[in-house]
């Protein structure tokens, strides 16, 4: 089950509506019930449900949309739940993975069972974790544009893709713009900014003052630090695009070129848990949650508590092997070299997670993806990708990120590692 991922600590979208994909089943015909990113339903009427196909489904749900032929690629199905997310094969019958959605819980999470008798997963249509970033550079239709950046906008709201506060302002002002129209002073958009800052900005930058609406006319309190940031972003987004009537596409496509600069964007998400660093020579640590996002660029391991990046790695960066719940607690193993008091090392990471499995088979298939996909890019690269009328142009080389004590920094200090020398002694750590 290539591309299956497990709830990361940070609530995903699933998390936000409990529901159910199939109103009745019957030798016949059944009512099937797709989730898009934003929560709106695509009803589907479907012949044989129990033999049908993701593919077929996947294809119906396009239909119904209208979407163009580069959908079948950048999309997929999924089944999730508040407890568990898997990304379905094309030859998946998800109506047969729904039927055996208990023993998955029991196998892949740790949840109670009183939680697993009452879970039932939906199907959502969204990313597919295998499309490549440099693919959504040469899309086009403002459809397929916009069902990409209304998951992005999620995540990035839920905080499942943590952002520096700089970047949060940026992506919450192309919000305002798609929502609100171009910035105008004094009208009463900017009472709903206020009124509905949540839509904008993640639940913990919305620290509600009075001082906004004071802030728009020029007098009274100071607005909040992600409130005054938002509006002067906002105010900024015209001419940052350097349009006067652009279309929806060009907004979302920023918003989308932006999160590129996330490394995380794009990822599955697993659950698991790492070694905190010891406190003393005779107390542990104990154990931290953490997310850990896979994806075509790497592995990331975020902080699910403090939103930021513990470990980042390209897959040419580290080794990996995972141990089986058989041998002893199921875990993932990271190795990546380091140093220790100034002496280079090979590091050991270790993640419990009772998804090592399937994160270790994501690796790999990724890897795999990468090496078949190699001259392709490269052909790419020598002829460029063509631009839309109107649309931003790709940059010519993705910035990366390097503000100091930035969140998508890692933060290996923050872990308990193994850390050994070739031939050498065990250094510890």
């Amino acid at each position: 089950m290539d591309g299956t991922e497990g709830n990361a600590g940070q609530p995903g979208p699933a998390e936000r509506s409990h529901r159910s994909s199939v109103s009745s089943v019957g030798a016949r015909a059944a009512d099937v019930l797709v989730y898009l990113a934003d929560d709106t339903v695509v009803p589907l009427a479907v012949e044989n449900l129990p033999s049908l196909s993701a593919h077929e489904l996947h294809r119906a749900v396009r239909e119904v949309l209208q979407l163009p032929d580069i959908a079948l690629e950048a999309f997929a199905l999924w089944l999730v739940s508040p407890l568990l997310e898997v990304q379905l094969k094309p030859k998946h019958q998800p109506y047969k993975l729904g039927r055996q959605w208990p023993e998955l819980l029991l196998r892949f999470t740790d949840a109670p069972d009183d939680d697993v008798a009452m879970d039932e997963p939906a199907l959502q249509f969204r990313r597919n974790v295998f499309f490549p970033r440099r693919r959504e550079l040469q899309i086009h239709d403002e459809d397929v544009l916009r069902l990409l950046y209304e998951e992005a906008k999620g995540n990035v709201l839920a905080a499942r893709y943590p952002c520096d506060l700089e970047d949060c302002e940026a992506l919450g002002a192309l919000v305002c713009r798609v929502q609100l129209g171009p910035y105008q002073p004094g009208l009463p958009a900017a009472c709903t900014l206020r009124e509905k800052l949540d839509s904008f900005l993640p639940a913990h930058l919305c620290k509600r003052g009075h001082g906004l609406f004071a802030a728009l006319r020029g007098r009274g309190t100071k607005a909040g630090t992600g409130e005054q940031g938002l509006l002067n972003a906002y105010r900024r987004v015209q001419e940052v695009v350097g349009e006067h009537e652009a279309s929806l596409s060009t907004h979302y496509r920023a918003y989308l070129l932006k999160c590129h600069e996330l490394p995380f964007y794009g990822c599955a998400f697993f659950h698991g848990e790492v070694d905190k660093p010891a406190q003393s020579f005779l107390h542990r640590g104990g154990r931290k949650p953490v997310a850990v996002a896979i994806s075509l660029e790497g592995v990331h391991v975020i902080d699910s508590r403090e939103k930021h990046v513990l470990l980042g790695l390209h897959f040419q960066e580290l080794s990996w092997d995972h141990t089986s719940p058989e041998e002893e607690e199921s875990a993932l193993w990271l190795e990546f070299d380091g140093d220790n008091e100034g002496t280079p090392v090979n590091k050991l990471l270790k993640i419990y997670s009772k998804q090592a499995e399937l994160m270790s088979s994501l690796i790999e298939y990724c890897i795999e993806l990468n090496h078949t996909a190699e001259p392709a890019a490269t052909q790419e690269s020598v002829s460029g990708p063509t631009a839309a009328p109107g649309s931003l142009p790709p940059p010519a080389q993705r910035p990366q990120l390097r503000r100091q004590g930035s969140v998508v920094c890692s933060r290996i200090q923050h872990l308990s590692t193994i850390d050994y020398v070739e031939e050498g002694p065990d250094c510890g750590h």
